[in-house]
């Protein structure tokens, strides 16, 4: 073979591979710098998309996981004001016990403990109007469109315990899945406070009945329920009225329909109290729905970032071995071109001897 100087092929082909080993020694570096495996589109565009859907899901995720954990504190906070209701119905039962079972007592005595009885339903009243992050904690009873508390048949938000229908519930829903409102839901109650605080003199009715046979009868005058004392009549489904028995409501925030001790019988305070016990268990379980739903949601991440890892992750070693293999490869790929280029020195030196 001749020896030229016009087209080197020893130094194209050394000046190729040099290029080539150039070109992943830094596509290694920017790996293993980046920790992943896909830099650009251009390098696997099918599994990139695939990465790119599942991060989605995994942050999907992380808000699923932050609306659950704002249930929860909404649920905390939620219980810590029933407990505080319970010890208030607890602190009205005993003032019925002073004002009716103690023969010491004057009669100042009594209205002392009428006047603490009277604040009492004032403040379970103020208890029920609290909000958690500009949300109410606990549901009106029977909310119309004007937002003022008067019964009426197309609101949802009526209490009735063990007999409680989804119809005559109030609800906030958390979605607990990557898939958003498509997805698995936690259904929270909003407590009906008010609605459960709505009970028959006797003890033995709460306020579903009285929306049941009052309302749903349509015989009687829709009242709001803070109107509502001993004297309103309860209608059953014939229409009759029994006088002997009347609904009463222990949270006012009006001051001149506060009710006196002797206005309620002891049963019609444990019935309350017994329906705020409910409202706690309904809370209590509303939380473990939500814990279970945390558990779920943090090993559904777990995963997804265990499989994104598989997708995307640079693997360290192998690539550390590349890094060094590149390295290598482009050094010698220099020398050659190095050692192509004396065929350059070779032709010089015959002209020399010319």
């Amino acid at each position: 073979m001749g020896i030229t100087i016009s087209n080197n092929g020893a130094v194209q082909r050394a000046s190729y591979h040099l290029a080539d080993a150039q070109e992943k020694f830094q596509l290694s570096i920017r790996r293993l710098a980046s920790g992943k495996r896909i830099i650009g589109a251009n390098e696997d565009p099918g599994t990139l998309a695939v990465s790119m859907k599942v991060r989605a899901s995994v942050e999907r995720l992380v808000g699923a996981a932050n609306n659950v954990r704002s249930g929860i504190g909404f649920l905390e906070v939620q219980d810590g004001l029933l407990d505080t209701a319970g010890k208030i119905l607890m602190r009205m039962s005993e003032l019925k016990g002073y004002h009716s079972q103690d023969p010491l007592k004057s009669d100042t005595d009594s209205a002392s403990y009428d006047e603490e009885f009277k604040d009492l339903q004032l403040q379970l009243y103020q208890i029920s109007t609290i909000s958690f992050n500009s949300q109410n904690i606990f549901a009106k009873w029977r909310m119309n469109d004007e937002g003022t508390d008067e019964l009426t048949d197309s609101e949802e938000g009526i209490f009735g315990a063990v007999n409680q229908a989804s119809t005559k519930d109030n609800t906030i829903d958390i979605f607990t899945s990557s898939s958003g409102s498509e997805g698995t839901k936690v259904s929270l109650h909003r407590s009906l406070l008010l609605s459960a605080l709505i009970v028959s003199n006797d003890g033995l009715k709460i306020a579903k009945d009285y929306y049941d046979e009052t309302v749903a009868s349509g015989t009687a005058e829709l009242k709001p329920w803070e109107a509502l004392s001993q004297e309103t009549e309860i209608v059953d489904s014939a229409g009759t009225a029994d006088q002997d028995e009347g609904f009463l409501t222990l949270a006012k925030n009006d001051e001149s329909k506060l009710l006196s001790l002797e206005d309620v019988n002891a049963e019609a305070i444990e019935t309350a109290i017994t329906n705020v016990v409910y409202l706690r268990s309904q809370t209590g379980g509303g939380m473990s729905r939500l814990q279970f739903a945390m558990d779920t949601i943090a090993t559904q991440e777990t995963n997804m970032r265990s499989a994104l890892g598989r997708i995307e992750d640079v693997d360290m070693a192998s690539e550390s071995a590349n890094l060094a293999k590149y390295g290598i490869l482009m050094q010698a790929s220099a020398a050659m071109v190095t050692q192509a280029n004396l065929s350059n020195e070779v032709a010089l030196s015959l002209i020399r001897g010319i």
